[in-house]
């Protein structure tokens, strides 16, 4: 921080030259959601870059008033800070898909997301974690991190691997953080009956899959997953208590200056990029 406004050093236990992060999500605080608490689905939020205040990709960003603002421990680095956002929405995504023990959970896609899902599902010590990704260093990097099983999409039948790996019943549930409209349909097909599917991908275009499925057959639970409500306490307290291995999930830095070539690079997954960050 270098400049603190009226109030906000009382209201967030800051001074200058604190590290901070505000959540990506600038809520309302008083429409229908806000005041149940449920600030992540504000009808009339706003989002730093994107639909309200400049600043994402800046030297400096000035927090609103209404921006939640947690302070970031001083030893914890800027490498391993620069991945509080997304591991908050991972361990969100996690939470509501409700994992328990003795599952079998399925994670779509080996994103930032997907591995940050699968490091946070390693503390709550599921039956097995499968991972269902297409890129081969991305897959093989799964596996470091503690994925009990890697499946690639391309070259074997995701369905009929989960089923094999669960005698026949299907997985308990799965996670989807590909964004592929293939991946979800194998999500309907390889889920148990009473499964659970957590959605947390957003799409280039619409997805159809076979209601029927959902209600007559199998009686699934669909479940949505948006930001990271709550959790990025946890996130700053996890990363810096070295709960989770980030090394290799934050693969490319360049400096503002390049940020063209971080977006094309991020966009092409150059070098096996999987996080692209930015330096001011």
């Amino acid at each position: 921080m270098v400049e603190l406004g009226p109030g906000a050093a009382a209201k967030f236990s800051l001074k200058v030259g604190d590290k901070a992060i505000a959540e990506q999500i600038v809520p309302c605080w008083e429409c229908y959601f806000c005041k149940r608490g449920i600030y992540n689905m504000c009808d009339v939020h706003e989002v730093f870059g994107v639909s309200g205040p400049d600043g994402g990709w800046a030297e400096y960003i000035k927090y609103p008033a209404k921006s939640i603002v947690w302070k970031v421990p001083p030893d914890l680095s800027y490498e391993k800070a620069i991945l509080i956002e997304p591991f908050a929405c991972a361990i969100h995504g996690v939470q509501r898909a409700n994992v328990q023990l003795g599952e079998v959970a399925v994670i779509a896609g080996a994103g930032a997301i997907g591995l940050l899902m699968l490091e946070t599902l390693k503390l709550k010590h599921p039956q097995k974690i499968v991972v269902m990704e297409p890129d081969n260093y991305r897959r093989e990097l799964a596996k470091e991190l503690g994925a009990d099983v890697i499946i690639n999409p391309l070259e074997e039948d995701p369905v009929e691997r989960v089923k094999e790996l669960t005698g026949g019943l299907g997985c308990d549930v799965v996670l989807e953080a590909s964004g592929s409209p293939q991946a979800v349909e194998a999500a309907i097909e390889m889920l148990r009956r009473r499964g659970r599917l957590m959605e947390f991908a957003v799409f280039a275009k619409k997805t159809c899959i076979d209601l029927s499925i959902i209600s007559d057959v199998k009686e699934l639970e669909i479940i949505g997953g948006h930001l990271g409500a709550y959790t990025y306490p946890l996130a700053i307290k996890y990363l810096n208590e070295g709960l989770v291995h980030t090394e290799k999930i934050a693969t490319h830095n360049f400096p503002l200056s390049e940020w063209r070539k971080a977006i094309e690079t991020s966009e092409s997954k150059k070098n096996d990029a999987i996080k692209v960050t930015m330096t001011p």
